[in-house]
């Protein structure tokens, strides 16, 4: 057993870190100014050698998630040039929009989070069905000419082979790199599914939710408070529109009119914002395009735009998880790193449970 390991360690090297060069090639092209420092190229080493220990240990637990079938090497026969067609996909798209970043880590959050990783969101509502895309919960969502666009580069090479549920994940992986994000790599493999309802996305965290009800729910896939606390720094990207938060500028309870957990500068400033209707938005944080730790520090200053954010700061079971990632950014990226890898990989469908749709917006 012991030699078995061995041989497994050394086998998910081999297939990892060439990978992880081809990012930093890519990261180098579109980040070359940040790597000019010998600090930030530091940083970029050792999260790389991380990821390959972490990869390693997903690979041997693999089975403890129940997708013993997802390798990281899946299509490296089949179509091996379809993780570079994704990812310059990806960069062209986010080059043009820096905010396409958000709207694709999103669009992979709210795929996993109904139903499972397999693709449902991309499908279009019939006459005799409405799917989860029109869900008032997911009307806000961008970015899936990104996902056509991918799909039907990769269908002109390797018809049938590559799901839309993969391409989905490995946009929000290329989507945080380009943002400045931790570099790792996902297994691949998954099917895509047949389901997409209306009614499964009451499975979705909602904006007003306490830390206890977000304990609860991420729980629920099998998450722990500091995996979810983790997940959260998704919020380093991207905005929230006023409708979602406006219950906090006012009438807020019986005692308050304001969300007392609402620095009271920062309410006027949304107050002030959100006059001009429930459609506005209002960014997370101050580097709302880039990939960092600062959502964590407008926490500490009471400027979580959400009550779902604000929450993380204001509940001891996690504000000292807040801490620790607005003290120190590689520690959050160490920790976002695999609860990514951990989320993308929820009910995953295998073999005859799933397919690969030809046109990710339709069951074939």
């Amino acid at each position: 057993m012991q030699s078995y390991y061995t041989y497994l360690y050394i086998y998910v090297c081999i297939l990892t870190i060439p990978t992880l060069f081809k990012y930093y090639l890519s990261l180098s092209s579109h980040y070359h100014w940040w790597l000019k420092s010998p600090l930030n190229l530091a940083k970029m080493v050792v999260s790389s050698l991380l990821v390959v220990f972490l990869l390693i240990q997903v690979t041997i637990n693999g089975a403890i998630f129940g997708v013993d079938g997802l390798r990281m090497d899946y299509y490296i026969m089949s179509c091996p040039f379809a993780e570079n067609m994704v990812r310059n996909t990806v960069n062209r798209a986010l080059n043009s929009d820096p905010t396409l970043a958000a709207a694709l880590l999103r669009m992979h959050f709210h795929d996993c989070f109904i139903q499972g990783c397999d693709g449902s969101i991309l499908i279009d509502s019939t006459k005799d069905n409405t799917a989860e895309k029109d869900s008032p919960a997911n009307l806000s969502l961008r970015g899936y000419e990104i996902i056509d666009s991918a799909k039907n580069q990769i269908e002109n090479q390797c018809p049938g082979v590559v799901s839309c549920a993969d391409i989905v994940a490995m946009a929000a992986r290329d989507a945080i790199l380009w943002a400045g994000g931790p570099i790792y790599d996902i297994p691949k493999g998954r099917k895509d599914g047949r389901r997409s309802k209306i009614e499964d996305t009451i499975n979705l965290p909602a904006p007003f939710f306490n830390s206890s009800e977000l304990i609860r729910i991420f729980g629920q896939h099998g998450f722990n408070v500091q995996e979810m606390v983790a997940l959260s720094g998704a919020h380093t990207l991207g905005v929230a529109r006023c409708s979602s938060f406006k219950n906090r500028l006012s009438k807020f309870d019986s005692t308050n009119d304001v969300d007392p957990t609402l620095d009271s500068n920062f309410a006027k400033t949304l107050s002030g914002t959100c006059s001009a209707g429930d459609n506005v938005e209002v960014a997370f944080d101050s580097t709302r395009n880039f990939f960092d730790n600062v959502y964590y520090n407008a926490l500490q200053r009471k400027a979580g735009v959400l009550t779902s954010d604000q929450t993380l700061f204001t509940s001891a079971a996690t504000r000292g998880l807040v801490n620790g990632y607005a003290m120190n950014q590689a520690m959050f990226f160490l920790d976002f790193m695999p609860a990514m890898i951990k989320m993308g990989l929820l009910d995953v469908k295998e073999g005859s449970k799933g397919e690969v749709r030809v046109d990710c917006r339709k069951i074939n």
